[in-house]
Parts: C-alpha cells; structure tokens; sequence
C-alpha cells in the first residue's frame, strides 16, 4: 500500500528514498534516518542529532499522543530536520502534529481517500485557533 505526505501545501507523492534504522536497534555511525516508536526514549538520539536528516515518529493508533510529546522534545533538543508523523494520524489532528513540530504527515493511501486533501487543507493554518499562543499572547 502507498503513502501520501501531508504538508501545508496539500497532499504529495513521498519524495523520501531513504533507509531509517529503527531506534530500538541503536543509531549506527553512519545512519542518517531513524523510525521512533511511541515508547522509544529519544534522549538517545541526543549526540547524533546533527547527522540525522529525517526522523519518522510512529502513530500505531490516531488514539496515540505520545507521539506528539517526543516530536516536541525532538525539537526542544535541538533537532531542525525532516521530522515526519507516520502512521494513524486524522486529518483532525494536523494542527497538532504542526505545532508539535512535525514538518509532515505520511498517511496510507486508504486513509487519504477517507479523509481527502480538502479535510486536511482545512486544519493547515495551524498557527491560528491556537489557544496556548493566545494565552502567552503570542498569537492576535
């Protein structure tokens, strides 16, 4: 089955041809992509972030947060590439997955044509409806 990307410019084809080690396997001298489950600990990625150029987090159920939680510590770590939600992520839940951090989204194509690009355009003005910004009056 295929995947689509999710970005705020709408759906694409996955443009990404890379190999990602799993993190549970140990980051490897060379590895320049990792796959990070939900109750991985990413402290370990802390030494090898700047040769990482594509970090994919695993939703395993769109009932799933934690995956929320690490991209936002991925990025308070330090991390500036390519971080990408993979999995069962709603077109609801965009918002979120931007302003964790995630640049992307990869959905299976079945979930693409249940929840076509027009569901998903709707929620890409992440930054507005932003309660929390508001509130740190960061947002008018």
């Amino acid at each position: 089955m295929g995947q689509t990307i999710v970005t705020d410019t709408g759906f694409a084809p996955d443009d990404w041809n890379g190999y990602a080690v799993p993190l549970a396997e140990g980051i490897a001298a060379n590895a320049t992509a990792v796959d990070v489950a939900p109750s991985d600990d990413v402290a370990v990625l802390a030494d090898a972030l700047t040769q990482l150029t594509m970090i994919r987090v695993g939703f395993p159920s769109s009932h799933d947060g934690r995956g929320f939680t690490l991209a936002k510590r991925l990025r308070a770590m330090g991390y500036t590439g390519r971080l990408r939600a993979d999995g069962h992520v709603l077109a609801d839940q965009y918002a979120m997955a931007r302003r964790s951090g995630f640049d992307e989204v990869a959905i299976d194509d079945a979930l693409a044509a249940r929840q076509p690009q027009d569901q998903w355009m709707a929620r890409a003005n992440w930054q507005a409806h932003d309660y929390q910004a508001r509130l740190r009056g960061r947002v008018a």
